[in-house]
């Protein structure tokens, strides 16, 4: 039985972002994805389809979830936000006042911005590691605290790709007493009923989809040129049959382990697109809503090797990133999921799949949805 006709709802308005959707799924660039959409606090599409696994044995359903590797990286910078907002933590104070221990080897002026926009020198473990270190939180972190800088902090980004989440969750761990997966769930996911997760439980397992690999060639550790891009992405290299365990499900990577579907993440991220509120709860203010859309730092990325601009923590628009509102933020996965958050627009489109395409922060199959949405709202 095809399964490329997509279940769920969506208002008549947007009814060009389902037939873009479709699209995907009768062109083959689709095996199993979700869409959702939200303006001004409300769900205006919700959509899903296609099959769990390569085999196509399995229905993608509603209540499918799926890793969505560096999407995960939102909620960690939501997280900190909300943390910032409480004002017990302060993105100019250096991370050595939360993380005493990250002072040594030269880091002791590095100050927690540069942890949020990838410029604080650490995108990968000098020391050789396994990826065992990935569920060992404490070594991770030790190890990038004795760590020096692979380049002069605060000067240029270079993609942070896993150890963001062992930075950043680091400092929040310090401040709240809580891991970054349990400070999410209980102050985020749980009061929004939202289904995303650092940190899956076992019981959840048989709700994963299985990731496909990208297509030959289009794996992140295939074109490794650089000495620094061999230190970010193979240092253990990234294997995406390892998403299929246990164990890295059940870790808090809060870079790139998160596993959920585009409902939770287009209605988590509501929260920035309303001004701190969602689903009748606020957690921040507006103006640290407004915190995120701050440039920290713009040029070409060390690591990804292309142009980017970052804000606190998220990705900001660009000649390369051309988005339709000024006040727009975004973070995308490996393979191919994708957040973007407009503040002027109050919209949230979320997309996550798991047929992978060879892009680090999303691709054309996420846009083409998206477009249809931008071009719906203009009219």
């Amino acid at each position: 039985m095809a399964r490329d006709i997509a279940d769920g709802f969506v208002q008549d308005k947007f009814a060009g972002a389902k037939a873009a959707f479709e699209a995907n799924f009768e062109s083959g660039a689709d095996v199993g994805a979700s869409f959702c959409a939200t303006k001004d606090g409300e769900t205006v599409v919700d959509l899903w389809g296609g099959w769990a696994d390569a085999e196509k044995t399995r229905p993608w359903t509603r209540d499918t979830i799926v890793n969505v590797y560096s999407t995960t990286k939102t909620m960690t910078f939501l997280s900190a936000l909300i943390v910032a907002d409480r004002g017990e933590l302060d993105f100019d104070a250096p991370v050595a006042k939360y993380w005493p221990e990250f002072a040594a080897n030269g880091k002791a002026d590095i100050k927690v911005s540069y942890l949020m926009a990838h410029s604080a020198g650490l995108s990968g473990w000098k020391e050789k590691i396994t990826k065992e270190t990935l569920y060992d939180w404490d070594k991770a972190t030790s190890l990038l605290a004795a760590q020096a800088p692979l380049w002069p902090p605060g000067t240029q980004s270079g993609y942070h790709a896993i150890t963001q989440g062992y930075l950043v969750g680091e400092v929040i761990r310090r401040i709240t007493g809580k891991s970054l997966g349990t400070f999410f769930r209980e102050e985020i996911a749980e009061p929004l009923g939202a289904d995303f997760w650092i940190g899956l439980p076992a019981s959840e397992d048989a709700r994963v989809a299985d990731l496909i690999p990208p297509p030959p060639g289009g794996a992140i550790g295939d074109n490794l040129q650089t000495e620094l891009q061999k230190i970010t992405f193979n240092n253990p290299g990234v294997d995406v049959a390892e998403t299929r365990t246990r164990a890295w499900r059940g870790a808090e990577i809060p870079a790139g382990g998160g596993t959920g579907n585009a409902r939770a993440v287009a209605e988590i991220h509501a929260i920035l697109a309303n001004g701190g509120v969602a689903k009748g709860k606020r957690f921040l203010s507006e103006a640290g809503c407004r915190k995120a859309l701050e440039l920290q730092i713009e040029g070409t990325d060390l690591v990804l090797g292309l142009p980017a601009r970052f804000g606190m923590g998220f990705g900001l628009p660009s000649a390369t990133v051309p988005l339709p509102n000024p006040n727009t933020i975004y973070w995308g996965g490996y393979g191919g999921s994708l957040i973007v958050i407009d503040m002027d627009a109050r919209t949230t489109f979320a997309y996550v799949m798991n047929k992978m395409g060879d892009g680090t922060q999303g691709d054309l199959r996420a846009f083409g949805i998206m477009g249809a949405m931008w071009a719906a709202l203009a009219s």
